[in-house]
Parts: C-alpha cells; structure tokens; sequence
C-alpha cells in the first residue's frame, strides 16, 4: 500500500509531503483544483516519461517520493530479477534536473524506468478511461479469467516449457540449415579424404622418400663412385689401406723414442681400423645397390602425389596433411551425425509437446469452469449499477498454436439491452459503461488474487443516485482488502471513504499554488454538504451530508 508521497517543485506545487492509511480514501476538490497535478506526480514515481515543463521553478530540481509497504506483496524475487535490495517499506525517488534529465531510485539504488514501470504494476493501478480500454484486450481479459481459475502457478509452468520448445525449435532449425549446408559439401570433402586417405600420411616419411628416389635415380653415378673409392682405398700397392700400413710400419721403429711416436702410431692404428670398415660399408652398399626402374616409378609417383597435395592445400608438410585430413574427416562425421542429433531434438520436442498440451489443457478446462461463476458475479454486480439487462458471453475455444496464454482464444462479448445481438466489448458498451463493467472485474478480483492499491480516476462519470451509492458501496466493500483511492465529484461515493482529502488552489501575488488537505470530521460535513448544493451551504444539505457520513 501506498504510506507516503512527498511532491516538491511539480507543476503548481511547491511542496507536498502527505501520508495515507489503508482502506478506502476519498479526494474530492472543484475542477481544476489539481487532482490530475496529483496523479501527474504520483505517475512519474511509477516510470512515466518525465518533461522539463512540468518543474514549477526551472531553476531548482523537482522531487516526487512514494514509500509503499509491500510486506504482503510477495516480492522479493522480482526484486531480486531486477537487482534491486528488497525492503518491506520501499521508497521510490524521482527527480527531475533543471537541465531536463531525470534521475531515479528505488530504495536508494538507481534504476532504470523499464525497472519502475515494472515494479510500479505490483504497487499501484492508477485507473482512468484509458485504463478501461484494457478490457477489450485479450491478456487483461485472460488474466481475470485465469485470477478465478487458479491457473497462476499452471501458467507459469507452461510458460517455462514454451520457452524451452522455443528453444528446441531454434535448435531444431540451426541442425537443419548446418545439414542442408554440409550436405553441399559432403561430396567433395569425401573426396578430398579419400584422396589423403590413399598415401597413407601417418606412414610417409618425406625425407627417405626423397633420399630414396635421389638414391634409385642415380644408381649408375653411385656405383661408380662407391667402385672408385673401394680402388683407392684398396688397391694393392697403391690403396690407401695398404700405404697406410706402411706408414704404421715405419712408425713401429721410433715408439721406443718418445711418447709421442707411440701416440702418433695409435692414431695411425685407429686411423686404419677406420678405413677397413669404411671398405666394409662400401662392399656392402655397392653389393645392395642395384637399378630398381619399377621402385623407382613408385617413388616418384608418390613424391608427386605428396607435391601435389601440397599445392592443393597450400601446405608444405605431410603433418600439416594430416591436420588437414582429420579435420575433413571430423567435418564428414559432423554431416553424418546430424541425422541423429535432429532426430533427439525432435524426440525432445515430441516429448515437451506432450507436457505443454497437457499443461495446456489443464489451464482450459479450468477458465471453462469458472467461466459462468465470472459471469453470475459480473452480471449481478452491474445489476445493482443500474445495467439490470447487461449479459456477458464469454467464448473460450480451444486451438492448436501456441501463445503466452496457452492453447486458447477468449472474446468478451456484451449486450446491455434486451434483444440486442451479443457483440464485441469494445463495440457493445459506452465509456461509462466500460467504467462500470471494470469496477466491477476490479471488485471481482480483489475475492481471488492479492491485487496492488487501486484508485480510481472518476470512474463515477456520468453516474449519479442510487447507482453511485452501489458504486461507493462497491469500492468500500474492495478496501476491507486493499488499499482503494478514489477521485469523486459525487457526495454519495465521498461519504463512503475512510479518509477524505481536498485537492485546493490558493493564490499570492503572482502565483497559483495548489494544496492538499485532510479533512477532519466537520470538514468533511462541510465538503459533502457543498457537493450536494455548491458553495452556498443550506442547513438541509448540512443535514443531508450528515446522514450520508453516517
């Protein structure tokens, strides 16, 4: 409930600082006494645009602060979605710089207007004629519907699996646009595998490729120079093996003579050891070396193959081959694989489908059955404010789309006469009685669901009498469970209040100033007494008012 809302600087205020009580709290003041100055500002509190235009004194900020009490609200977790610190007794800061820009906080922590308007539908319907348009809207007239069904937490429930089926959908689609892409390359990255796949890459070793072919490609050049060699390292005479041996011989003479001729002789020794098997391994290359034509042609047609893999590819090893070739494979496997990844998303949806209609349907069986209770209510209800003839039908069909409000399309169809054809809302009812038909939804309401404070914006237009006097009696019987404010030209509806405040101008030399004040019981005689009669108060209207305050 609204405790508190303190105005400074706004439109014809200079300061206002006012405290409320719950039940139900009458303002009355003549017109253009500024009730809707009062509406403006509590307006910007809840995230209405704020305009330069309506500071009093552009040379100082304008404040608008609104303390509510939420401790019956439930609504920690809204507070917590919209990172904001929870407090029972929440305080909403407006302020509007001389420079145009607004700032606001929610317990003092900046927020956002999207986080005001949010919060605000929680707190507090301000209730206008425009207001009373939302009933011909088809999410109002679900959530009255739903109010009496006891579908909140059914709802709520369906709502997360169509945003998960949501989900799965988009999921479902990006698998089958990956698979309609990927089966246009398919083809070719098959071929392109296959094609690395065949030289065997994990076994190629690129080197002894190449020293093989340079070996088989110059085996005449080869075997002469290894017979070459052989000859000058073991002819006899003349090789260098045997002319070495000499040389150890000669030294053999003069190892007595010094330590270094005996080291000299030991590396002419190691020397010789050196060169026989340096002869070993010529015999054994020139007896293994033989002209291979058909090894050869292998060779060179898979060092052409790898050179041209190499180009293909723009690569210039076989290890970047085999990134290249795992990376294909794991592409071919992916194409491969999204048969069966779109078939388990579409089991996933299948099996979501099955729980959402479900849902779906649990949530329209219920509003069916609380359909002719709504109308019993809302007919008996406007019977009493003088639409003794107005009939509801209320159509629910059942669809297959799916929408926030589950499976069902809902039309509110009215008549307010005898004999007259049911037709949309919208067409079949005047404003004002539009304005009753909401009344009395609101008072339908406030029997199910915990609704925020309410005040009504001369909902009494056009209404005067008895009917007003139901209409009062209406807003009385709300406020036993809610906070109701009403701005009311009608003394029937006046008297009915807990609390009564008058919205006044004053004037000084150059300005208008307007205030707000409690009335006490007297006052509020007084104030009744000049709506019934004007400002020239009779003692019968002094009377009259009296027994309406009582």
């Amino acid at each position: 409930m609204l405790t508190s809302l303190y105005i400074k600087n706004y439109a014809l205020i200079d300061e206002l600082n006012v405290k409320f009580n719950n039940g139900l709290t009458i303002i009355t003041g003549e017109t253009g006494a500024g009730k809707s100055i009062l509406l403006g500002g509590l307006s910007l509190v809840l995230g209405k645009r704020a305009d330069l235009s309506q500071i009093k004194n552009t040379d100082e900020k304008c404040i608008i602060e609104a303390v509510f009490d939420v401790a019956n609200y439930n609504l920690k977790s809204l507070f917590k979605s919209l990172d904001l610190d929870y407090d029972v007794q929440t305080i909403i800061r407006r302020e509007i710089l001389p420079s145009g820009k607004s700032r606001a906080f929610i317990n003092d922590t900046p927020a956002t207007l999207d986080s005001l308007s949010t919060l605000s539908n929680y707190l507090i319907d301000i209730h206008s004629q425009h207001q009373t348009q939302q009933l011909t809207q088809d999410d109002y007239q679900f959530k009255v519907i739903d109010a009496l069904a006891d579908n909140a937490s059914t709802i709520d429930l369906y709502k997360i699996q169509l945003q998960e089926f949501k989900s799965l959908q988009k999921a479902l689609e990006a698998l089958k646009s990956s698979k309609a892409e990927m089966i246009k390359e398919y083809d070719y990255n098959l071929f392109l595998t296959k094609e690395l796949n065949e030289i065997n890459l994990e076994h190629v070793n690129l080197e002894d490729l190449e020293s093989k072919y340079e070996e088989l490609n110059n085996v005449e050049v080869i075997g002469e120079k290894l017979n070459n060699t052989k000859a000058i390292l073991s002819t006899e005479d003349l090789g260098a093996i045997d002319q070495l041996h000499s040389a150890k011989q000669e030294l053999s003479k003069i190892i007595g003579f010094g330590q270094a001729y005996e080291a000299l002789s030991q590396r002419i020794v190691s020397v010789g050891i050196e060169l026989d098997d340096i002869l070993t391994e010529v015999d054994n290359l020139q007896e293994n070396l033989s002209a291979d034509p058909q090894e050869l042609e292998r060779v060179n047609a898979k060092l052409q193959i790898l050179n041209n893999l190499f180009q293909k590819h723009a690569v210039s090893d076989v290890a970047e081959l085999i990134d290249i070739k795992n990376q294909l494979e794991a592409k071919i496997s992916n194409t491969e694989g999204l048969d069966d990844a779109i078939a388990k998303k579409e089991q996933e949806i299948e099996s979501l489908l099955k729980n959402l209609n479900k849902e779906a349907l649990e949530i329209h069986n219920r509003r069916k059955k609380v359909i002719p209770i709504l109308i019993s209510k809302l007919e008996a209800i406007l019977a009493d404010l003088g639409m003794p003839n107005a009939k509801f039908k209320i159509e629910l069909e059942h669809k297959e789309q799916y929408t926030a409000n589950g499976k069902d399309s809902l039309q509110f169809l009215f008549t307010a006469n005898k004999g007259s054809n049911f037709s949309e809302l919208k067409k079949a009812a005047s404003g004002g009685e539009l304005s009753r038909i909401m009344l009395a939804i609101k008072s339908v309401l406030a029997e199910y669901i915990q609704l925020p404070s309410i005040m009504f914006d001369e909902i009494d237009t056009g209404v005067s009498g008895e009917i007003s006097n139901k209409m009062g009696s209406i807003m009385k019987q709300m406020s036993a469970k809610m906070q109701v404010f009403t701005i009311t030209h009608l003394p029937q509806i006046a008297a009915k209040g807990n609390t009564h405040f008058k919205v006044y101008k004053t004037d000084s030399e150059d300005e208008t100033h307007t205030q707000l004040k409690k009335l006490n019981e007297a006052d509020r005689i007084v104030e009744i007494a000049q709506m019934l009669g004007g400002l020239n108060v009779t003692e019968s209207a002094m009377a009259h008012a009296k027994q309406l305050l009582n």
